[in-house]
């Protein structure tokens, strides 16, 4: 059966390739890898920038009978997604896409049409409604986030873990005004669930191989549990507020959206409570673990280089006050913490949270980089390849935040993507990573977690669609017992 398996990837391969030579511009199309199997890779971010080593910043490649174009240089993706964004604006539809994004009406999978747009601007605006209205709540709640890991001081603590529930409860709060326990921790198992399931290698291969789909499949069927369990969720919340919305006040995310629909009114062509659904689907699946996951690196990093956690330290205390008896740190006078800000580019620099972000398809005939690119091709942008570019970044594998902070700095990445479909969140992640971590060092020492052991976290990259860090425990040290020591 393997084998068999094996003998039709080769011929669905060989004809794609075939397809592809026939089909693409004839004048100058990027370069193209051999092999057929590059899709077995666990480490593809890392894979592809090596194969940009030989082959240049771009090229093509098969993924089983898909052939897509690997973008690895910032300049690029620029090109590509804020320059020509309209040829690039698209998404694959692909069947796995289909069943996450319930039918196309997810915001990030979506493809780019004039309904896209217009989830897009309404999403745009909840967000910017909820943030100015509810940013006092969340620093109150980061506050509250110090308070329980200071119960825990001195013990060892999975950060990464607790990082993951209070980023799903900061969510939760925007979208729902919910933030008890048992319903941040109803989602948090939810988004775990449809996370795993949806980078599960047996779901992955349908992208390249979609005749798969017709034959059993465990993680298939896994995937299409956890988007029933999504949908009940999302639907009993919908439900509740639609019962018991006031006209003229928005409690959160959901009223502020409903309330939007309700003045476009019904009709073909005009969103639905579908497309409300699968925004707020976005905000959790794109809003918790990516963030949480930055911090945690953020962490580890700091573990290593304790000498950037002392300066962060004496950054803090000079501008706040000493140690925890200071003022709390305040988003709007972020610009007064340059290392804390450098560190944190820096950090979203080497482990972007989605490392090849989401894949793009041409809606017209293009080029990049003086190649060619046909209609409906296949885009995968390699962020973590492009931030690793050794022609833009000095050392690009080296941890130094102060590359910001020299004379000349250097550039910034794209962590979140860059054009039509930057990732809306962008603003709400930032003010999530910049209090908790100040919050956190105002009030801690970062410490291994067993005493006097010199054992370090791997800063190995878990790469999936998320960057992963694995086994991140900490030890929580209260800074006013480092100074009676």
């Amino acid at each position: 059966m393997l084998l068999s398996l094996v003998l039709l990837l080769v011929l669905l391969a060989a004809l794609g390739w075939l397809w592809m030579q026939l089909t693409v511009s004839p004048h100058h199309p990027p370069p193209l890898v051999p092999g057929f199997f590059h899709l077995i890779r666990a480490d593809l971010p890392s894979y592809f920038l090596n194969l940009a080593q030989k082959y240049g910043p771009l090229y093509r490649l098969h993924l089983g009978i898909l052939d897509v174009v690997v973008l690895n240089s910032k300049k690029a993706i620029e090109e590509a997604f804020v320059k020509k964004w309209m040829d690039f604006s698209g998404r694959p539809q692909t069947f796995p896409y289909q069943l996450v994004s319930k039918d196309g009406q997810d915001l990030s999978l979506g493809d780019y049409t004039p309904l896209w747009k217009a989830q897009k601007k309404l999403a745009r605006s909840a967000l910017l409604y909820v943030h100015n209205n509810m940013e006092p709540v969340m620093e109150n709640m980061v506050q509250d986030l110090c308070k329980r890991l200071l119960a825990r001081a001195g013990s060892p603590v999975d950060i990464s873990k607790e990082l993951f529930m209070f980023t799903c409860s900061i969510i939760s709060f925007l979208s729902f005004g919910e933030k008890t326990e048992s319903t941040v921790q109803e989602i948090k198992d939810c988004i775990e669930e449809l996370i795993l399931g949806w980078e599960s290698w047996q779901v992955q291969i349908l992208d390249f191989l979609p005749f798969l789909r017709f034959f059993p499949s465990p993680g298939l069927r896994k995937l299409r549990q956890s988007i029933k369990k999504r949908d009940r969720i999302m639907q009993k919340y919908l439900t509740q507020h639609k019962e018991t919305m006031v006209e003229g006040q928005t409690r959160d995310l959901t009223d502020y959206m409903l309330q939007k629909l309700r003045e476009q009114g019904e009709g073909p062509g005009q969103l639905s409570e579908g497309h409300v659904q699968m925004i707020l689907v976005d905000l959790f699946i794109g809003g918790t673990e990516t963030t949480a996951v930055t911090i945690s690196w953020v962490v580890a990093f700091l573990l290593h280089h304790p000498e950037i956690q002392r300066r962060l330290h004496e950054e803090l205390d000079q501008e706040l006050g000493p140690g925890v008896s200071g003022s709390p740190p305040n988003y709007g006078d972020r610009a007064r913490f340059p290392l804390l800000n450098a560190t944190i580019t820096e950090v979203l620099r080497m482990r972007p949270a989605a490392p090849l972000a989401l894949p793009h398809c041409t809606q017209k005939s293009s080029s990049i980089c003086g190649f060619d690119i046909p209609k409906n091709t296949v885009i995968i942008p390699n962020i973590y390849g492009a931030h690793h570019d050794d022609s833009i970044w000095a050392q690009p594998y080296d941890f130094r935040p102060d590359r910001f902070l020299e004379p000349e700095p250097s550039p910034l990445g794209i962590p979140f993507g860059c054009g039509a479909r930057i990732c809306l969140g962008e603003s709400l992640a930032r003010f999530e990573m910049f209090l908790i971590l100040a919050h956190l060092l105002q009030a801690f020492t970062l410490l291994p977690a067993v005493e006097g052991s010199h054992t370090l976290p791997s800063l190995k990259p878990i790469f999936g669609i998320n960057t992963r860090i694995l086994g991140l425990q900490v030890r929580l040290l209260p800074r006013e017992a480092r100074v009676h020591q």
